[in-house]
Parts: C-alpha cells; structure tokens; sequence
C-alpha cells in the first residue's frame, strides 16, 4: 500500500501530505520515507545511548557506539579506513574523536605507527561491554521485535530496501556534486 491510496480520506480529514518536497505521488512516497528514516535513525541513537549506559557510565552518541561494535565486529583489528568504508562514513575528524573518547574510557585500544599502520581493536573491558550490551540488546529488543508477525521476512525486506536506497542515494550525490554549479 503506498502513501497515496489514502489520500482522499486524508483530504476529507484535513490532512495534507504535500509539501515542498512533496509534490507529486512519488514525491510524498519518497519524503514519507525519508522521515521516517530521520525519525529511525533518531531513535536509534538513543536506543544506542541507552542500552550503552546500562552497562557502563559513559556518555556515549549512537556513532560512538556503532564505532565501538564496529571495531569489535569479527574480533579482528580495523583501520581507520576500514571504519570507514564498515561505517559508510567520511568525517575521519569526527572518527577519530570518536576513537579518542573511546579509547579515554578504556574499551578501545590503539595499536602500531604510523609507518606501520594504526590499528584500533577493543580491550578486555570493551570486550565486557559489548558482550553486557548484546545481553541486554537480546532481552530487550530483540525479545521486543521477536512478537512482530513474519519478524525474519520483514527484517530482511527491509535491510534490502535500505541498501537499495543507501545505493541510490550515493550514486545521485555524486551526480549531484558533478553537477553542483548548473544549479547556482
């Protein structure tokens, strides 16, 4: 069902779905989702934050904790690089913030030089957090979605959608930046 089949009953209860970005039928398809995944990705990180602090006194963003499970994903050594690409980010600044704070409060640890290149892997301590963390994340929100009706089905025709998007989304930015000065 998509976000048009609605709308006459919407219109008759005053609601309005059209919105700048929002114009036409694929338009509100699209920018319903792309709240939606604001709002996903909101609550995310502070399912992130809270789960994180109930097992340790750190304040802690939803990046930082990703960065965390990140480096211990597969329990082998990450580069910088690797966290990166693993992360789908660019902001090495703020990667390596996020790599200093967790390294400050011990679940992370550094490893090697510059020549021979810098590893991050966690301690024993991030080993007990993480794995106090999966506890806890199994208890709570996996028992949580584990109630939902065709759980493994859903989730996986999700995670295709959100790839497939996440694909979109990188091929139009970069036709948008080639193309950024036709627009000014």
């Amino acid at each position: 069902m998509g976000a048009h089949d609605g709308d006459a009953d919407e219109a008759e209860r005053g609601l309005d779905r059209h919105w700048h970005l929002a114009r036409t039928v694929p338009e509100i398809d699209v920018a319903e989702l792309e709240y939606a995944l604001m709002r996903a990705f909101e609550a995310f990180g502070r399912w992130q934050a809270e789960c994180l602090a109930t097992v340790i006194d750190l304040a802690a963003s939803g990046p930082e904790n990703a960065m965390l499970h990140i480096i211990r994903m597969n329990d082998r050594p990450k580069t910088i690089k690797d966290l990166a690409r693993l992360s789908n980010r660019e902001d090495i600044p703020n990667i390596q913030y996020s790599l200093r704070k967790l390294i400050g409060a011990g679940l992370v640890e550094r490893r090697g030089s510059g020549r021979s290149g810098v590893t991050y892997s966690v301690t024993e301590r991030g080993r007990q957090v993480t794995d106090r963390y999966a506890q806890v994340r199994a208890s709570l929100l996996i028992e949580a979605l584990s109630s939902l009706p065709d759980f493994g089905a859903r989730l996986q025709e999700a995670t295709k959608t959100l790839e497939l998007m996440t694909g979109i989304y990188e091929q139009v930015a970069r036709t948008a930046a080639t193309h950024r000065r036709g627009f000014r």
